[in-house]
């Protein structure tokens, strides 16, 4: 097994070389990406802050212990990828992420052939590497990948706990410790754009909304710095506009818009400009919707934003 340190323009990146005397290739293992760009091979040292909001801690470990796979059903920003972060912490894991998207192949996850000079390696996927490291593999998004992508993880969500690879002609069984998740956001759902029943019936299923109030300002105290009572106003705020009832707005204010405007408004930005930005803004490009907004800044919020 031989380690070589490859550079490039994004930096350092470690490969592992492992000779495969079957195919007279080199097969190549991808280490140590930043985890902000969805591939960590190393479990956190400090457990990422996270508040549970029911059982849903007991019912991951318990599923995990087991070999179930996982999803993760609830809207956008309510803490989905920072549990999995937590529950990979506690279990000693290595956490791999998958950004999933339209355009997403099976060989992406898989893995595949690439030139490397003069002689031709196989390049495992991210969920190839969690399969031999016996790491969490998480899938952001899921139903956002062609199903007939995600076909592929049917062996080893069910009891066989394999996976196939085709272009090597071999199976692999899932080291110790390796655990399947996914994530989806309901509202997002189409008939286009939706898990197989074949693949839904194979997952345990924990459902997230957003935290209570109580819990909700703690966590955008701690995750914003901000003091408790501008924590309570933007909680407030936010509350507001998940009853609002108006076609305008394809999502409501989530946790993490919350928490940026307290980070804006830990940096000395007016509440009100912060709010416009930071959560106003993202939710909707309608004219007459940004304008009802605006207004419940002035009513919940206390003040104007400059420059009206």
């Amino acid at each position: 097994m031989v380690e070589t340190n490859i550079c490039s323009a994004l930096g350092s990146v470690w490969y592992r070389s492992v000779a495969d005397t079957t195919k007279g290739v080199s097969m190549v293992n991808e280490f140590g990406l930043a985890h902000q760009n969805g591939a960590s091979s190393q479990a956190l040292s400090e457990r990422p802050y996270y508040k549970p909001v029911g059982n849903e801690e007991t019912v991951f470990k318990a599923a995990y212990r087991q070999g179930l796979s996982l999803v993760l059903k609830g809207p956008t920003g309510c803490g989905k990828t920072r549990f999995v972060e937590a529950m990979a912490h506690d279990l000693g894991r290595p956490l791999i992420t998958v950004a999933c998207h339209d355009d997403l192949t099976t060989a992406d996850l898989v893995g595949r052939y690439l030139l490397r000079g003069d002689e031709t390696v196989w390049v495992d996927g991210p969920l190839t590497r969690a399969v031999r490291e016996g790491a969490i593999c998480y899938l952001d998004e899921v139903v956002e990948a062609r199903q007939d992508t995600t076909v592929v993880l049917h062996p080893l969500s069910d009891y066989r706990r394999q996976l196939p690879i085709e272009r090597l002609g071999i199976t692999l069984d899932a080291a110790p410790g390796f655990g399947l998740v996914m994530s989806y956001n309901p509202g997002y759902q189409s008939v286009l754009k939706d898990l197989k029943d074949s693949t839904r019936q194979r997952m345990v299923a924990i459902e997230f909304g957003f935290p209570d109030p109580d819990v909700e300002e703690g966590i955008i105290a701690h995750e914003a710095g901000v003091d408790h009572a501008t924590a309570v106003e933007l909680v407030r705020f936010g509350q507001a506009i998940r009853r609002l009832e108006t076609g305008g707005l394809r999502e409501v204010a989530s946790t993490r818009v919350l928490i940026a405007a307290g980070r804006l408004i830990a940096e000395g930005l007016p509440v009100a400009v912060a709010a416009r930005v930071a959560i106003a803004g993202p939710l909707t490009d309608d004219d007459a919707v940004s304008r009802g907004l605006h207004e419940l800044i002035d009513v919940y919020l206390g003040e104007s934003a400059a420059g009206d």
